[in-house]
């Protein structure tokens, strides 16, 4: 009855080895989403004062818009669109459709930089004594290998265009947004 077992156990042993090895990679992938995820958050951390997220305002038009994150920074008012994509990424301020390519994945999303405007638009229509502006934001794993359209940043540009080491002064200017930031807050929905 002994000998048995040791021929059952090797039987199982591709199917477990393979299941630990699954279990290791998706650990690993889980954990590098959170380090991703952290960073982002230790970023609008520092650049940020205060934040709304999923809000929806009107549109200049007519109807309304929403924006997933609204930012108070010492510059003004910072909208963010960020895109979490692995791989290389081919777009300009002129193309309708960017792709992204990674290992053997290939795929393409509408250009975010028009609907970013009609935000910026959305928000100026609201505060106009404010300076507003806008990101789109490429979290670590996307790359541009052909150059970097307009209103596009990685974290670290993100920290470095809108972070404020002279805490003294940023406070002053915060103090003169605050109203408008009120505004803007009493006219969304969240």
């Amino acid at each position: 009855m002994n000998s048995a077992l040791p021929d059952n156990l090797s039987a199982w042993a591709p199917w477990l080895t393979a299941a630990l090895l699954l279990l290791l990679i998706s650990w690993l992938v889980l954990r590098r989403r959170r380090a991703r995820r952290r960073t982002l958050k230790s970023v609008l951390d520092n650049i940020a004062f205060e934040r709304l997220e999923g809000l929806i305002i009107p549109k200049v038009d007519e109807g309304e818009i929403q924006i997933d994150h609204l930012i108070l920074t010492a510059q003004g008012l910072l909208i963010l669109e960020i895109k979490d994509v692995v791989g290389a990424v081919f777009g300009s301020d002129k193309m309708d459709q960017w792709t992204v390519i990674s290992d053997n994945k290939r795929f393409t999303f509408n250009n975010p930089q028009p609907p970013l405007y009609d935000r910026i638009a959305a928000v100026r229509q609201i505060v106009r004594q404010v300076p507003v502006s806008g990101r789109v934001v490429f979290l670590e794993g996307g790359e541009f290998t052909k150059g970097v359209p307009s209103l596009v940043c990685n974290l670290d540009e993100l920290e470095e265009q809108f972070g404020d080491t002279d805490k003294v002064s940023a406070k002053v200017k915060i103090e003169a947004f605050i109203p408008h930031w009120e505004q803007i807050k009493s006219r969304a929905t969240q």
